[in-house]
C-alpha cells in the first residue's frame, strides 16, 4: 500500500474511533451541560464529515472498504 493511502486509512480509523467514543461516552458524560453537549455535537459532525471525505478519496483510488 502506498504511504499516502495508508495515512488516509489510518486517519479514517482514528476518526471512527473518535466518533464511537463521542457517541458512547462523551455526550453522556456531558450530563446536563448544554455548552459541552453542543461542543461534542459540533466535533461529532466535523469528524463524520471528515470521515465521509476520506472515504470518497479512498474510493477514487479504488480502495474498497
Amino acid at each position: 500500500m502506498e504511504n499516502h493511502l495508508y495515512n488516509l486509512f489510518s486517519q479514517l480509523v482514528q476518526n471512527r474511533r473518535s466518533i464511537y467514543r463521542i457517541k458512547k461516552f462523551y455526550l453522556k458524560d456531558a450530563g446536563r451541560c448544554k455548552k459541552c453537549k453542543e461542543l461534542w455535537q459540533k466535533i461529532l459532525k466535523s469528524k463524520e464529515e471528515e470521515t465521509k471525505t476520506i472515504l470518497e478519496v479512498l474510493k477514487e483510488h479504488n480502495f474498497s472498504l
